[in-house]
């Protein structure tokens, strides 16, 4: 019995080994040496030698959670040195985003409500970093960074903090309202993007694109009747859609074990298949992201969550310690922190050098630098742009109703401000 174990065990290993490589290692046609002609020598010969980037597999730290699911996402993964640095700078990214968002905040400069995602850095990037061009995402709250990771710039989200022309959103939406390519925003209203996700899903099979739509929502939200509802339509029309519970442990200054009957919210959907991801490993959510597309693809929606944590309060008027100990969140900084576990396997694989990494912090700072600076001083849209984008395509009606002491005509902005 024991040998039959092993035997499937060394099949499935040798399979996520042979998958890991087959997506690095290639060799074109184009790019095969060919044989030397009649009468040429070989120093004329200009040789195309086949590139094989270095690839290490890492195995994932924590194992997947599996519900009616029988084979999950791969636990050995490949990583080259291209994306480490590239995660790393991302990771990076995001941390300094939403360290900038709060001190522009501090200093009164962003207006309104304002939800930080710092210590949640792996969930947005390993999802990203899976997504394809014809997948859609829509999230909730926390969402500064995921604009970023979708197209925004650095400036562009945090000018639309600040209210600024060159926001990603023109300055009219804020810290929940940021958009990007195949990027939905958030939503103000507490799971209702989940909603949303499920008509961007009807959507994509509607017109056949064969994108995937990932819906975010928190732990907070996840006992919200809407999103059963969604399970259930998703589950009857088979949508290509995927529900990611971002379980940062905390709904607002409510724990989840006292708000939830049920803290395992990846069986949650009940007929839906879910998974369990540890959601401070970057590698194991793009891990997991990947196999929720493959399976959205062809056998329909399921239920995905990330186990994270957030290091400050629900909002910036929130302290956070009220509900929580001081020390709590020490120990998850220092020993689930998503950007240093990240940062211990680039150097323990070699793949980055200390120096390397020195480099792209730098180059993070020097991007937040003059994104703070546009943030700061950028002029804002002046008041004839009240009225633009209230009413879509052509409008019959050019001049803005209700608008008194003021003569203001609806016109359409130009959406580039994103790519700022």
């Amino acid at each position: 019995m024991y040998r039959n174990v092993l035997t499937v065990l060394s099949a499935q290993l040798q399979q996520q080994v042979n998958r890991a490589l087959k997506r690095f290692v290639s060799c074109t046609a184009a790019q095969l040496p060919r044989p030397l002609a009649p009468g040429h020598e070989e120093a004329n010969v200009v040789r195309h030698e086949p590139y094989v980037e270095e690839v290490r597999l890492v195995r994932i730290f924590l194992d997947f959670k599996l519900y009616k699911l029988e084979l999950g996402p791969d636990t050995l993964v490949a990583l080259t040195a291209q994306e480490a640095a590239l995660y790393m700078k991302q990771l990076l990214a995001i941390r300094r985003l939403e360290a900038a968002s709060e001190q522009l905040y501090k200093e009164r400069l962003v207006r309104g409500f304002c939800h930080l995602s710092t210590g949640q850095e792996a969930c947005a990037v390993g999802l990203c970093s899976a997504l394809r061009k014809e997948d859609n995402l829509v999230a909730g709250y926390r969402i500064h960074g995921l604009a970023y990771l979708m197209g925004a710039t650095a400036k562009g989200v945090l000018s639309e903090l600040t209210g600024k022309a060159s926001g990603c959103a023109q300055g009219k939406g804020g810290s929940m309202h940021m958009y990007a390519p195949n990027f939905y925003g958030g939503n103000g209203i507490v799971g209702a993007q989940v909603s949303l996700g499920a008509g961007i899903a009807l959507a994509n099979k509607y017109r056949g694109t064969g994108g995937i739509c990932f819906a975010l929502y928190g732990d907070g939200a996840a006992n919200q009747g809407q999103i059963f509802e969604c399970f259930n339509m998703a589950k009857l029309w088979k949508l290509p859609m995927v529900f990611v519970c971002e379980n940062n442990n905390y709904g607002m200054g409510t724990s989840a074990w006292r708000s939830s009957s049920n803290t395992d919210y990846y069986t949650r959907g009940d007929f839906l298949p879910g998974i369990w991801v540890d959601g401070q490993d970057v590698l194991a959510v793009r891990s997991a992201t990947r196999f929720a597309i493959q399976y959205a693809q062809q056998r329909g929606p399921l239920v995905m969550e990330l186990c994270t944590y957030r290091y400050a309060g629900h909002s910036m008027s929130d302290p956070g310690t009220s509900y929580r100990t001081r020390e709590e969140v020490s120990q998850v900084r220092q020993r689930q922190d998503p950007i240093n576990r990240f940062r211990k396997v680039c150097l323990d694989m070699s793949l980055l050098s200390e120096n390397q990494l020195r480099i792209i912090d730098q180059s993070v700072r020097e991007e937040m630098e003059q994104a703070i600076q546009a943030a700061r001083h950028d002029a804002e849209l002046p008041l004839s742009h009240l009225a633009n984008d209230v009413y879509s395509g052509n409008c019959a009606e050019l001049k803005l109703r209700g608008v008194h002491g003021h003569d203001l005509e609806h016109a359409r902005s130009k959406a580039t401000s994103m790519h700022n």
